[in-house]
């Protein structure tokens, strides 16, 4: 992969060492069906010439801001190769943020040109423009009658001329700006993290030399594009020539698994312990026989342990269950998966010990938006993995833990600096280049283990600091509890807020005779109070005295990214929280 220098390079290294017929994949409607519709690496290379052209007759040039508010879909790389191949550079937003942050973003970063996917978005952006000075023009990939549609831009084009391409090439350099990612950020407005093509190629060459990527397998892709983890694999999948399907929605990625067949995917651990509740639902809806067997291959996984040889009869029990229970597990995944690769949040090690007695390896990563974003992975070679812990660092970059506790990092991968933020960028990266990640960890060996966020640490009024992502870890191995957040800054006490998993409460009223309530109504039954309160108890023993939860609250609704409770990679949004539920939690410690 020496070639590969600058991202767009991606393209013709697949073209001359994976020509696939199928690079690119999205659901589209022909003649009122759903159906897959497929870009050949010598479609897309001609279409990203295409755009290449039709944005520099626009009058974009090099260093130009060009923003993307779109889900996943093959006009999403197709857009972002050819605004890359003529040294513009890429603003990618997330579809669900508010007007005021679309403002905010589009002014600071000088925004000439958007796209959107849909009407919706379009709309959001549309009700903007008058107050973004430098917003020429609005395009659309779906059919709009409200909005120019961007293949007129591209039937504008001739056929590319390759010399006048690469001509627009070879202005690029590898050190060159190539993308603003606005991080979402838990506070403040969002800052644009400016990373170079260097920046991402080095990170993506690194990962592809630890995870086992083979060419011609099939991937689905779900995970926001705009997002740092989602949008540097799927670099790493073009150069490993890969054919990438794009999930309609969330609530079709079941329907997609079964259909597309993947060999991975990359998720968050939100996302995983979905799937897992589902997997319960179905459990306990079983009977007699079938419903034994579910259990009993249940209790085998909980029982497992990565890396140790438990004898000849759990083995061969290890092997029945994998074949009578836990093939359907993968077959609810689409059959082929070799592994699932998880970053953003912590996993539940609970989880991660089910799903590899499963067969299905969770490899888990860590990384920021300003690292490009991997710094850390579990390998397949199981002596490379270690659950409950994000895994080793990835080739060519350090990592080190500050006296605080604070994980530091350095290496070709961490980004330019935060755009229009010196200072800030000043108080983030060293002189020497050593990068403060915010977080906090420790290393067990060669594996890496994150506490928590170093913001989020807090002090109780007895002077005590919690690490409240611990706390919150180990009441999650409740199948009862789906969202979780502890506070006590500067209280005598912890307390948490919970969401109860609801799916998983109505079963266990159903078994024992509770009728059928609402949320609200179901949240304040003793008897719920009772089986909660137990739950707690249980995960308390797992944590020192001053970490255990005194008392909590049970929450009537899901958190949501819509209700700007979560980020957009599933993160509880502690500020937010904290205030929209002031008087509930004073009532707490009252």
């Amino acid at each position: 992969m020496k070639n590969i220098t600058r991202l767009f390079d991606v393209l013709p290294y697949q073209m001359e060492n994976y020509p696939l017929e199928r690079a690119l994949a999205g659901k589209k409607i022909v003649k009122d069906q759903k159906k897959w519709v497929s870009y050949s690496t010598e479609d897309v290379m001609t279409q990203v010439d295409q755009v290449s052209l039709a944005l520099h007759r626009l009058g974009i040039r090099k260093g130009d801001k060009i923003a993307m508010v779109s889900e996943n879909r093959p006009e999403w790389n197709i857009l972002d190769l050819g605004i890359l191949q003529i040294g513009a550079v890429n603003v990618p937003v997330y579809p669900t943020i508010t007007r005021e942050s679309y403002q905010y973003i589009f002014n600071e970063a000088g925004i000439k040109y958007t796209f959107v996917s849909n009407d919706e978005m379009y709309k959001k952006v549309n009700t903007i423009q008058e107050n973004v000075p430098s917003l020429i023009g609005i395009y659309s990939f779906d059919e709009l009658e409200t909005c120019e549609n961007w293949k007129i831009l591209m039937e504008e084009v001739s056929a590319p001329d390759k010399q006048i391409i690469n001509a627009y090439k070879s202005q690029v350099k590898p050190a060159d700006l190539a993308t603003l990612i606005y991080t979402s950020g838990t506070t403040g407005n969002p800052k644009g993290v400016m990373l170079s093509h260097h920046n991402l190629i080095s990170n993506f060459k690194a990962a592809l030399e630890v995870l086992p990527l083979k060419s011609h397998q099939n991937v689905l892709s779900f995970l926001p594009l705009c997002h740092s983890f989602e949008r540097i694999v799927s670099y790493a999948y073009m150069a490993s020539g890969l054919s990438i399907y794009y999930a309609e929605n969330m609530d079709t990625i079941g329907d997609n698994l079964k259909e597309v067949k993947p060999q991975m995917f990359t998720t968050v651990p939100r996302l995983l312990e979905k799937v897992y509740e589902r997997i319960m639902e179905k459990g306990h809806a079983l009977t007699g026989i079938k419903r034994s067997l579910f259990f009993w291959a249940l209790g085998l996984g909980e029982q497992y342990q990565l890396n140790q040889d438990q004898g000849w009869w759990y083995n061969t029990r290890l092997k029945i269950a994998r074949k009578l229970i836990f093939s359907k597990w993968k077959d609810a995944l689409g059959g082929r998966v070799e592994f699932i690769a998880t970053a953003a949040a912590a996993m539940n090690p609970q989880l991660a010990t089910i799903f590899t007695a499963a067969n299905i390896p969770i490899l888990e990563g860590y990384g920021l938006t300003e690292t490009s974003p991997v710094l850390t992975v579990n390998r397949m070679d199981e002596k490379e993995r270690k659950i409950g812990t994000v895994g080793i660092p990835i080739p060519g970059l350090e990592i080190k833990i500050a006296s605080d506790g604070e994980i530091m990092a350095r290496g070709p991968n961490i980004m330019l600096g935060y755009y229009k933020q010196p200072r800030i960028t000043e108080e983030v990266i060293e002189p020497d280049g050593w990068f403060h990640t915010g977080d906090i960890g420790e290393f067990d060996g060669p594996f890496l283990k994150i506490t928590d966020r170093k913001k989020a640490l807090f002090k109780t009024s007895g002077g005590k600091y919690v690490a409240p992502q611990q706390v919150e870890m180990a009441m999650m191995t409740s199948r009862y509890i789906e969202q979780i957040m502890v506070l006590g800054n500067n209280r005598k006490f912890v307390s948490a807020l919970i969401v109860p998993s609801f799916v998983n409460l109505r079963d266990w009223c159903a078994v024992n005779d509770i009728p059928e309530l609402s949320n609200a109504a179901l949240i304040e039954h003793p008897r719920v109070l009772d089986l909660l309160e137990k739950e707690i108890t249980r995960g308390n023993k797992s944590l020192d005295h001053i970490e255990q939860i005194k008392k909590f609250t049970l929450m009537p609704e899901e958190w949501t990214i819509a209700k700007d409770e979560l980020t957009p990679t599933m993160k509880v949004k502690r500020k937010s929280i904290r205030a929209d539920y002031k008087s509930v939690i004073e009532k707490m410690y009252g």
